[in-house]
């Protein structure tokens, strides 16, 4: 759902291949996934939702959600190593991935705000401050930057000074004589063109061997840190949600720990940090290994062993739900809401989505042709944006809580199609500019960290 901070928005070359097109397929399966489960939400009657499909249906909305973030999380992985392996400051890093994700924090209020004034005067003043899924991937978004910029410059700020290095010779425009000069690299058409470290990176020199030992350590480092925060965010979730409620904070900084919103106890329904923050410290910590070079050597056995892991995830996960032991006593044990157990299953089942997906677009026809999938995760932000108002809101394509399935069904399909025009539209439109700029002449390239 972040579609600015997408593979693509960074030049990356590699991002247009088919080894990284299965990102965007699974954003855009997350899409689909979405748009069922909304539109059988709404339309279907008490009646109809007695069916096995609804029940089904609301089974497979578990998924969007952790997908999205997860998704973020490899997005936010991609970018920081690339912008790691350029010399790039790790403040510099952290602020591009804070300001993006202050940017989605600030649409998810924004959006509260247009559901309200369509909603009004039915929509009550507190689904204002109602924690959705924009506003927990925004937060999630900062604290994953904050978390990298915290292994890169702890402890010893080692890598900060050996990414000094690299910035001194671009600053002065010189040009290391040992080093071979960087391939020209394309102008992004995201918000990273908005950085002033870009043009500086862009003439920059190959990275240096200390550089890269020193990039693939902190990622490392990252990697075990995005799981400890994983971890403990689910661990603490269940805690956080009955005995240990922090009720002493006003509602509306308590839902985004629990989720409790106006009422007397969490709602499962909502977004709050605990615990969906944690599939992006996942995404991040997967993100950083499936980028190493180690796991790019041999990427259809890493992904292989992606598959095994996931998998094994799943069985656990039945395993620890069946145990006679438990962590937590049985009064707050609520395995399909707080669970870490079903934490872990949802983990596993993300990867073997990403295995299925990377396969798909590998060895089967995810890339051969136009590809709806691939499409509609360009722009999943929009997406969730647009889809919601046509689905839950005023502008509704189908009456609410009446329909049987196989209407509601065939408003899906409208709901698909529909969508996927607006998708299509939104890329033609975000082409032209691009196409305006072809040909012109490039500007002239200011130093690194000049105004």
């Amino acid at each position: 759902m972040t579609d600015q901070i997408q593979l693509g928005s960074l030049g990356v070359a590699q991002a247009k291949s088919g080894r990284l097109a299965y990102i965007d397929w699974m954003r855009g399966l997350a899409c689909v996934v979405m748009f069922q489960a909304h539109c059988y939400n709404s339309w279907l009657s008490p009646e109809a939702r007695k069916s096995a499909l609804y029940g089904w249906s609301q089974l497979a909305a578990t998924l969007p959600a952790p997908l999205f973030i997860f998704l973020a999380g490899i997005s936010v992985a991609l970018v920081t190593q690339r912008l790691r392996e350029k010399g790039a400051a790790p403040s510099a890093i952290a602020r591009t991935t804070i300001l993006r994700g202050t940017e989605i924090y600030g649409l998810g209020l924004l959006f509260r705000v247009q559901e309200f004034a369509l909603g009004y005067p039915r929509s009550p003043w507190t689904d204002l401050l109602r924690v959705d899924v924009l506003n927990i991937l925004g937060l999630s978004m900062m604290l994953m930057g904050l978390l990298c910029w915290l292994t890169a410059v702890w402890p010893g700020a080692t890598a900060e000074r050996e990414f000094s290095q690299v910035r001194k010779p671009i600053e002065g425009g010189g040009v290391m004589s040992e080093l071979k000069p960087r391939a020209a690299m394309n102008r992004p058409a995201g918000g990273a063109e908005q950085s002033k470290d870009w043009d500086a990176l862009k003439r920059a020199p190959t990275t240096p061997a200390p550089l890269l030992t020193s990039v693939a350590r902190v990622g490392r480092r990252t990697i075990a840190w995005s799981m400890v925060a994983a971890t403990g965010v689910a661990l603490a979730t269940p805690l956080l949600w009955t005995t240990l409620r922090p009720k002493w904070l006003p509602w509306p900084l308590e839902s985004y720990i629990n989720g409790v919103h106006i009422y007397d106890k969490p709602q499962p329904w909502l977004f709050p940090l605990f615990p969906w923050s944690a599939f992006g410290f996942v995404g991040l910590a997967l993100g950083f290994f499936l980028f190493s070079k180690s796991a790019k050597r041999k990427e259809g056995i890493t992904f292989l062993g992606i598959y095994a892991i996931g998998l094994l995830a799943c069985g656990v996960s039945i395993l620890l739900d069946t145990a006679p032991a438990r962590l937590y006593p049985i009064e707050i044990y609520d395995y399909w809401h707080t669970s870490p157990n079903f934490f872990l299953m949802r983990c596993g089942v993300l990867l073997v989505i990403l295995f299925l997906a990377y396969a798909w677009c590998r060895w089967g026809l995810g890339q051969r042709g136009f590809s709806p999938m691939v499409q509609l995760g360009n722009t999943s932000l929009l997406m969730y944006w647009v889809h919601i108002e046509f689905v839950y809101g005023r502008f509704s394509i189908l009456p609410k809580g009446q329909c049987s399935v196989l209407k509601a069904t065939a408003g899906l399909l409208v709901i698909f199609l529909a969508m996927l025009g607006v998708s299509l539209l939104r890329t033609r439109w975000k082409k032209r500019p691009a196409k305006a700029l072809q040909g012109r002449p490039e500007p002239a390239v200011a130093p690194l960290g000049s105004g």
